[in-house]
C-alpha cells in the first residue's frame, strides 16, 4: 500500500476515496482509501480536511502509526515551503534530500518503552527519490533538489533566522516535515517529500508573508503536484529494494 500525506492546500486527492478511522496508541486518525492503476492508496490530510490543525499541534506519531497499521510501506508527502534559495522560485517544486531541525517542543520518537537510535544518513528514501525524479522527467516537470529547514511555527520566520539558515546550507523552510520524516524511518516506511515553493522567505523579499498567499499558490499549482505523484505511483515497483524496510536493524 502507498500512503499520500497532503500538506497545505492538499486536503483531498481522489474522488473515489472512502474514509475510515484508524485507532493507534497515540490517538485516532482519519484516512481515506482507494486504488489507482491496481495499487492500494491511503490518503491523509496533515492539517485536517479544513486546515484546522496547526503545525505544532499535528499528531505526527498517530499519523505514521496509522499508516503502518493498515499496511502502508511507502509514503509520498507534500508540503508548502518558503524559499531561501534565489534559484528556487514560487510555484516551483523541490525534492527534499536532507533536513535541518529547528523545532523545539515536539515528540521525536515512536518508542517510549525502549531506546532507538535510527540512522538518518539518507532521511528521504533514495529509491522513492529516484522514482520521483524519473517521473518528473517523463512528465516534463522541472524539480529542484534541496535541504529543508523545519521550524516550530506557527509564526513565520524572522529575516535574521532565514539569514542563519541560509549560511547553514538550507534551501527551503516550513514547519511540518520534522518529526514526520523521522517517524516514517522508525516505522520502516519509505518516505519522500515533494515541496511546492509558495513564497520567498522573510528577508529575501520585502513582501509581508501571509498564509493566504501560501494557499493561493498551492491552489494554482496543485494539479502539477498531483500529476507528479500519480506518475510516481505508476513507477513504484512492488518490491522495496532500499534499506528503509530494515531501519531498526542495529538501532535498538
Amino acid at each position: 500500500m502507498i500512503g499520500i500525506i497532503g500538506g497545505s492546500g492538499v486536503y483531498n486527492f481522489f474522488e473515489t476515496e472512502k474514509g475510515k478511522t484508524v485507532k493507534t496508541k497515540y490517538g485516532e486518525v482519519k484516512i481515506k482509501k482507494t486504488s489507482y492503476k491496481g495499487k492500494e492508496i491511503a490518503f491523509m490530510a496533515r492539517h485536517g480536511e479544513k486546515h484546522t490543525v496547526a503545525p505544532h499541534k499535528i499528531n505526527y506519531r498517530a499519523n505514521i502509526l496509522a499508516f503502518k497499521k493498515i499496511g502502508v510501506e511507502r509514503i509520498l508527502a507534500t508540503t508548502a515551503v518558503g524559499s531561501m534559495n534565489p534559484e528556487f522560485k514560487p510555484k516551483e517544486l523541490v525534492l527534499l534530500k536532507q533536513f535541518i531541525d529547528f523545532t523545539k517542543n515536539r515528540e521525536y520518537t515512536l518508542y517510549d518503552d525502549k531506546v532507538v537510535h535510527v540512522d538518518l544518513s539518507e532521511p528521504y528514501c533514495p529509491e522513492l527519490r529516484d522514482i520521483v525524479k524519473k517521473a518528473a522527467k517523463k512528465e516534463r516537470i522541472a524539480i529542484h533538489e534541496g535541504v529543508y529547514v523545519c521550524t516550530e511555527g506557527p509564526r513565520f520566520e524572522t529575516p535574521a533566522e532565514i539569514a542563519m539558515f541560509r549560511k547553514m546550507g538550507g534551501d527551503v523552510v516550513s514547519m511540518t516535515n520534522v518529526p514526520e520524516v523521522i517517524f516514517a524511518r522508525e516505522a520502516e516506511i519509505c518516505y519522500c517529500t515533494i515541496a511546492m515553493v509558495t513564497n520567498m522567505a522573510a528577508g529575501i523579499t520585502k513582501k509581508k508573508l501571509t498564509h493566504t498567499e501560501v494557499k493561493e499558490i498551492m491552489n494554482e499549482n496543485i494539479e502539477k503536484v498531483k500529476r507528479l505523484i500519480l506518475k510516481s505511483i505508476e513507477e513504484i515497483p512492488e518490491e522495496r529494494r532500499c534499506q528503509c524496510k530494515n531501519a531498526l536493524e542495529g538501532a535498538v
